[in-house]
């Protein structure tokens, strides 16, 4: 919602003026105080007090907002379903439409994009702090799947050939999938080289 902008007598006239436009009470709108207002002296002079007003924003609606602007922007129409677990301070959004495969991106790094963007937007000057994770028609549980399959048959080659191998470079998410699929393994073990964005996984025989 946009700030509306307030003149009156004194800053208490003002926020309850706000109060009244906004519908909403005092303690649910957030504000910035343009001018305090003054009397004056014996009356001359005073000035009004001016604030710019505006209902508070539950979390949900900064989430719906930023990423409603996001697609709007991308001429793409989507649903988003938010699920919000305040135990865990963690948000879940999933999202629906025809051209969700845009959103995914390759190897889904458009989606872990916005989810980044996402968890800015929604954490910026906010009192709690939330971790957002995006998903959308399942992508994220059939990628972890796809990398547990691949870590199994990259064990099996390093098993095999008793050479190490170096995986394409991974985000944290699925560099964490490949060491948590071979952690029990015997005869493998994984570690991580090199930086972001080029940080990888290699999988090498133990001694």
């Amino acid at each position: 919602m946009d700030f509306i902008e307030i003149s009156a007598k004194t800053l208490n006239d003002a926020l309850t003026e706000a109060s009244v436009k906004l519908g909403t009470t005092s303690d649910q709108i957030e504000y910035e105080v343009i001018e305090k207002g003054s009397t004056g002296f014996l009356g001359l002079g005073s000035k009004n007090a001016i604030i710019k007003a505006r209902k508070k924003c539950s979390v949900e609606d900064r989430v719906r907002s930023f990423l409603t602007d996001v697609f709007d922007a991308m001429n793409l129409k989507v649903d988003i379903i938010i699920n919000i677990d305040e135990i865990n301070s963690q948000i879940d959004v999933d999202l629906k439409g025809d051209e969700m495969g845009l959103l995914i991106g390759k190897r889904g790094q458009t989606l872990d994009a916005l989810q980044y963007l996402t968890n800015l937007s929604v954490n910026k000057n906010a009192d709690k702090y939330y971790k957002v994770k995006i998903d959308t028609e399942d992508y994220r549980n059939r990628r972890k799947a796809t990398l547990e399959n691949l870590a199994k048959n990259i064990a099996f080659k390093v098993k095999r050939t008793h050479r190490a191998v170096e995986l394409e470079p991974m985000n944290p998410f699925e560099r964490r999938v490949i060491h948590s699929a071979l952690q029990n393994d015997r005869y493998v073990t994984t570690h991580s080289e090199g930086d972001e964005p080029y940080r990888h996984v290699v999988v090498t025989l133990k001694k």
